[in-house]
């Protein structure tokens, strides 16, 4: 049995103990969060505890923590020669140099981590590679939406005098998407200031972005969200290849199924750091090898 933590019990570590508890492989070692003293119903037989050691040997830590936070986190704790696992969201240079960063630590204490094991990066990541399999020459579009978007979400809820936030994604077509995104702000914030630092924040400043002040998020809030991926090349000689990959989701729970799978593979790794495309798929797996192939080959 794979004895797992849960950092975390947002959005995402609310998912991630469901999964854990219904993988037939795992064990969850308990949930490493800030208030303890506050302890949720669903938690009554789980340990809550306010730092890692004190829920004894675990296996790997499962990172449910909001996406700046993550790589110190993930450092700290696989120094310890704890397995790490995480939904890391920004794409591009920020997540190859985390990679190059964590990867060190992690062959220094030996220990393995996979990072960005969400939906996207995570499972779309695969999806769009295996289409590029098919068709090397080519072109790819990720239309995300309509949906919440957490980690564009959790961002704007850093921001000064912003006491609740939600930031929903909206495909315009061809990979372009809009940013609306509904703030509910503390007595003393101005409305302006809030608005511009969104604007400036990365996670905001590529895309078209709406800002708009309401009384209540809990009134907006919706964690459903989805994606439809493109793909139109060449496989060969041969053009006018069409592929269609599309879902319908429930952002937190996926993300944590992806994460509790990438777990599993993380104890099946060499020391080092890793995306999941550079895992063997059936690392994600449990049960006998020769039965997966019998069943998905």
């Amino acid at each position: 049995m794979i004895r797992a933590a849960v950092i975390g019990y947002g959005n995402i570590g609310r998912y991630a103990v469901r999964a854990i508890q219904k993988a037939p492989d795992f064990t969850l070692a308990g949930v490493v969060r800030r208030q303890v003293s506050e302890i949720p119903l669903e938690l009554r037989d789980v340990p809550v505890v306010s730092d890692l050691p004190e829920l004894g040997p675990v296996d790997v830590a499962l990172l449910c923590a909001p996406t700046r936070s993550v790589p110190e986190l993930a450092k700290k704790i696989i120094a310890q020669g704890i397995n790490t696992v995480d939904s890391f969201d920004i794409h591009g240079e920020p997540l190859l140099e985390y990679r190059r960063e964590l990867g060190a630590v992690a062959k220094q204490s030996g220990a393995a981590a996979v990072i960005s094991a969400g939906w996207d990066p995570g499972s779309d990541s695969l999806i769009r590679a295996l289409l590029e399999v098919m068709a090397p020459q080519g072109i790819t579009f990720t239309n995300f939406g309509p949906g919440m978007s957490m980690g564009h979400s959790v961002a704007v809820k850093a921001i000064p005098g912003v006491k609740d936030a939600l930031s929903m994604t909206m495909p315009a077509g061809s990979g372009v998407h809009r940013r609306l995104v509904y703030v509910e702000l503390s007595p003393e914030a101005d409305f302006a200031q809030v608005e511009a630092l969104i604007r400036e924040d990365a996670y905001f400043k590529h895309d078209e972005t709406h800002v708009y002040q309401v009384d209540s998020i809990a009134n907006l809030k919706d964690v459903g969200h989805g994606v439809i991926i493109e793909r139109r090349g060449t496989s060969g000689e041969t053009a006018n290849q069409s592929f269609t990959w599309e879902m319908r989701i429930n952002n937190p729970a996926l993300t944590a199924q992806v994460m509790v799978a990438a777990a599993r593979a993380s104890t099946k790794q060499k020391p080092g750091c890793y995306t999941l495309l550079e895992i063997p798929l059936v690392d994600y797996f449990s049960g006998d090898c020769d039965e997966l192939i019998r069943r998905l080959v």
